[in-house]
Order: structure tokens, then C-alpha cells, then sequence
């Protein structure tokens, strides 16, 4: 909770900060914040091949998190900007694959309340993320930016300290040398590396879209959106935490949903849900261009704000967790934090793209980039729909009649909010 906390503390506030104290331009801003989430998401490539081969998890945690508390009291200093970016980043490159693992420790692959314990997890999750904006984002509006990147640097600290406080209940770490050659072929088969590939690529053109939420999007929130509720003009950086109070609302019912479809049969595969999320928020940018459209230059209603995030919300919630889960099942034996970092490594690449993507901007008409926000989304949407054949035949493969302990460190239906 506490580490969601301090990551969407100092994001919600870094357009911001670029684009007023520090002066940046709009297109130099929303490359950074392009770079910079791109880069928090690789390291987990390499921190979680560390942390399975030499540190382990709990020495991996321990020290991503006194990384990352560091960078963010760095961010409180103007001429450490960069600095304080990259270290935040190499923090969560030990942090972010390891910690989510430590819980599936906790039970046998066939115990029932393992999934129920993730559900507490994810709560934990999106609680630090609902409070972010609210804190971190008000102090830093009210008081100056460096006190909300200050709240974000407690509140990591105060996760680090929990942790340690918390050791003695933490599950003992087990070797992984007795696995057997055999499922690890059946995992890093032909098949699976191309699948695995081509919902990467898939992600990487949605994450184009999605990651606006942050950039371009925060940008239009706090310019072109009339804010005032009961005569009191809410901060556009506390609107961010929408996005997680949505998730911890409508995860219950969705779950409730997907579980009834289930028992008749009538489920949607894993990629198909991903596919259907992916149209869900496009759905949500036609939502802002219709806004921006009859708002006739003026300013729009913050009604449309409230209509946006409830679509997108629903959308990452189809997406993002199954995409989370179809790597999990797939993980190999020995390299589980490896293999689910390798699902980060697309939110590198799509960060990436989103920071070009941003870019356009400057140059575009509002009504007609959200509208090209709505067609990449889509784009991915289908590249997803084509997979589907593919995704139903290699879990197939994979599938035992009892789960194995050490073929995923994560199951399916759990990721990390702005997400996640």
C-alpha cells in the first residue's frame, strides 16, 4: 500500500511540476514522463533475474525499497531532478517482481484462500493509490511541489519500516533446484515464446493510449475541465484518485459477474477479455473527444471527467489483470519473478511509445488526438482478438490436473494499478 502510496504520489504531480517549476515544455515534459515510466518498468527485468538468482526476495524488497525512499527525498530538490527519476526507477527494478511472490509462498498451489489473500493484496494495492493523489497531490498544489514529493518519500519509508517490523510472519524463502527439465521445456517452448511476444506487442500499442492517463490527459484535466464541485474547485491531481477508489468499487461485482458467467459456461477466455478491455477504453477517449467537442472551446463539465475514468477503470480491469495472469501461468520453474517481470517489459516499451504519442499534442486538435488515443487502443483490441486461438491452446498445453507450487509466482487476475 505504502509503495503504491509514494509511485502514484510522485507521478500524479510530475507533468505538472515539469510543465510550471521547472518550465519544460509540453512536448520535452511528456517525453520524460514517457522515459521515466518506461524506465521504472524495465529495471523489473533485471531486478527480478537479481533477485532470483542471488539476493532473494526478501533482501531484493528491503533494498528496492530503501532505494526508492531515497529517490523520492531527492525529488523534493530541484537540481537532483534526474537523479532522483533514474533512482526511484533502479529501486523498483528489486522491488516490483518480488514482493507479490512472497504471498503465493504462504500456501500450497492447491489451497483455496491463495486467491483470497491476493484480493487482500490488491486492495492494500489500490488503498495506497486512492490516497496518493489525494495527499500527495494537495500538498503539492497547496503548498508547493516539494511537499508532496516529500509525502511520497514518507510514505515509502513508512512501507520499508512495515516490512521489516513484518519479517517474522514472511514465508521462508524454498530452493527451486529440484524441478524437473521437463516442465521447464514445456514452458519455453516454441509456441509460447511467440505468444508471449505477440500479446507483449499487443500491450505496447495499447499502453500507447493508456498511459495518457498520467501525461497528456492530466494535461486537459487541469486546462480544459471546470473542476468546481459546491462552489469548490477540486485540484485536477486529486482526481487521480478515482482511478483506484473505481477499482476497489468494481472489482467485487466484476469478479461476481465472470464467476456466474463461469458456472453456465458462457465465460470469456482470458484474451478476449484483454481484447474487450482494450475497446472498453477506447470507448473512454470517444468519451473525452465528445466532451472536448461540445464543449465549444469552452470548458467541459467535470460530469465527463467522472463518465471517463468509470469506462477506463472497467476497461483496465477486463486488460490488465488476465494479461498479469497469462504470464504468471506461463512462468518456468527457477525464474518466476524473472518471467513476470518480463510482462513489465511491455509496459517499458508501451511507455515509451506513449511519451512519442503524447507529443502529438502540440500538434493535434484536442477532439482528434483523443480520437487517435481511441484507434490505438482498438488496434490492440484486434491484435488481441487474433491471439485468442493461440492463448487457449498454449495454456492448454501447460495445464496439469493439479497446480504446481513453482510454476507461477502470481495468479491470474492480479496486477498493479496504473497502472496496473
Amino acid at each position: 500500500m505504502w509503495e503504491q502510496f509514494s509511485y502514484f504520489g510522485m507521478r500524479a504531480l510530475l507533468v505538472y511540476y515539469m510543465t510550471t517549476t521547472l518550465v519544460f515544455g509540453q512536448e520535452k515534459a511528456s517525453s520524460i514522463y514517457g522515459f521515466y515510466t518506461a524506465f521504472a518498468y524495465f529495471t523489473p527485468i533485471i531486478g527480478g533475474t537479481i533477485a532470483d538468482r542471488w539476493l532473494g526476495k526478501r533482501r531484493a524488497v528491503i533494498i528496492g525499497a530503501t532505494i526508492m525512499a531515497a529517490g523520492h527525498f531527492m525529488m523534493a530538490f530541484q537540481p537532483a531532478f534526474y537523479f532522483a527519476l533514474a533512482t526511484i526507477a533502479l529501486g523498483n527494478g528489486l522491488f516490483l517482481p518480488t514482493l507479490p511472490s512472497q504471498i503465493n509462498d504462504l500456501y500450497k498451489a492447491d489451497d483455496p484462500r491463495r486467491p483470497w489473500a491476493y484480493n487482500v493484496y490488491y486492495v492494500g494495492v489500490n488503498l495506497g493509490a486512492f490516497l496518493a493523489p489525494l495527499i500527495c497531490g494537495f500538498l503539492g498544489e497547496t503548498y508547493g511541489w516539494h511537499w508532496g514529493f516529500g509525502a511520497a518519500g514518507v510514505g515509502m519509508l513508512a512501507g520499508l519500516l512495515i516490512y521489516l517490523w513484518g519479517q517474522p510472519y514472511l514465508p521462508v524463502e524454498r530452493s527451486e533446484e529440484g524441478n524437473t527439465a521437463p516442465a521447464a521445456k514445456s514452458h519455453r517452448g516454441r509456441d509460447t515464446v511467440l505468444l508471449l511476444l505477440g500479446i507483449g506487442l499487443a500491450v505496447t500499442i495499447f499502453r500507447g493510449a493508456y498511459e495518457q492517463i498520467g501525461n497528456t490527459f492530466a494535461l486537459w484535466m487541469r486546462d480544459d475541465v471546470d473542476r468546481t464541485i459546491a462552489g469548490f474547485e477540486v485540484g485536477a491531481a486529486m482526481f487521480f484518485s478515482l482511478n483506484p477508489l473505481l477499482v476497489m468499487i468494481m472489482t467485487p461485482f466484476l469478479l461476481a459477474r465472470w464467476k456466474r458467467q463461469a458456472a453456465r459456461g458462457r465465460e470469456l477466455s482470458p484474451t478476449q477479455k484483454m481484447a474487450t478491455g482494450a475497446l472498453i477504453v477506447a470507448a473512454s477517449y470517444l468519451v473525452v473527444a465528445a466532451a472536448e467537442a461540445l464543449s465549444g472551446g469552452g470548458r467541459a463539465h467535470w460530469i465527463w471527467l467522472l463518465t471517463y475514468f468509470v469506462i477506463f477503470t472497467l476497461g483496465e480491469l477486463y486488460i490488465l489483470p488476465n494479461g498479469l495472469g497469462i504470464f504468471a501461468r506461463l512462468a518456468p520453474p527457477k525464474l518466476g519473478a524473472t518471467t513476470v517481470a518480463s510482462w513489465y517489459l511491455a509496459i517499458f516499451t508501451g511507455s515509451l511509445a506513449a511519451g512519442q504519442v503524447g507529443r502529438l499534442w502540440s500538434h493535434l486538435g484536442h477532439v482528434e488526438f483523443f480520437v487517435l488515443l481511441a484507434a490505438i487502443a482498438s488496434v490492440a483490441a484486434v491484435l488481441l482478438y487474433s491471439l485468442d486461438g493461440a492463448t487457449k491452446r498454449v495454456l492448454a498445453q501447460v495445464a496439469g490436473p493439479k497446480p504446481r507450487d513453482d510454476l507461477t509466482d502470481v495468479p491470474e487476475g492480479i496486477a498493479r494499478p496504473q497502472n496496473a
